[in-house]
């Protein structure tokens, strides 16, 4: 069974095996290999990695939410976290941790960053943007980021829903998985 992350508790929890995303949302087979639910009628943009697969960046009609999709280098969810946090990595202008939360349980790794930032690289003034992302050890044993932007001015659940229903139904390059996410190697 997939874990994803309750929005509730912020701890992974056994994801339900429906046949289909939740009303709003597609499936999507994406050219770089992996599978997610995204929101209906949001169009696609890559833009080249140094690492792994290309970024992948989903955004809405209005270009004021985007969802992204792309693998991690580092060594561990925590390492990437820590890169990422350090002095060494830029952030955008506005920057402001909220929380960094480690979800590791069971058979699952993986830790999640929320954040604000007063701008994001090639996107829309929206206000403040509030962002979850999410790193975590994938079915294939590979590590993967999946993040969530939005306006802050809209509240924050429309992108923690954004980011645990495309957590719920992401499979990974070269794994076969069933409707729900859940995966097994090809």
């Amino acid at each position: 069974m997939t874990r994803s992350p309750s929005p509730l508790s912020g701890s992974p929890t056994p994801s339900p095996s429906p046949s289909a995303p939740p009303a709003g949302y597609e499936l999507h087979d994406d050219g770089e290999g992996f599978r997610v639910a995204v929101p209906e009628g949001w169009t696609r943009a890559t833009v080249p990695s140094e690492y792994g697969m290309a970024v992948v960046n989903f955004r809405s009609p209005d270009r004021e939410h985007r969802l992204q999709v792309y693998e991690v280098s580092e060594a561990s969810p925590e390492a990437s976290f820590d890169l990422y946090l350090s002095d060494q990595t830029a952030k955008p202008r506005g920057f402001e941790q909220l929380a960094l939360t480690n979800l590791d349980e069971g058979d699952f790794t993986g830790s999640r960053l929320e954040y604000l930032a007063d701008t994001i690289r090639n996107e829309p003034e929206v206000g403040t943007w509030h962002v979850y992302d999410e790193r975590f050890v994938a079915a294939d044993g590979k590590i993967y980021a999946l993040a969530a932007y939005g306006p802050d001015a809209d509240g924050r659940e429309d992108e923690l829903k954004l980011l645990t229903t495309a957590l719920a139904w992401f499979c990974p390059p070269g794994m076969n998985c069933d409707p729900a996410g859940n995966a097994a190697l090809d």
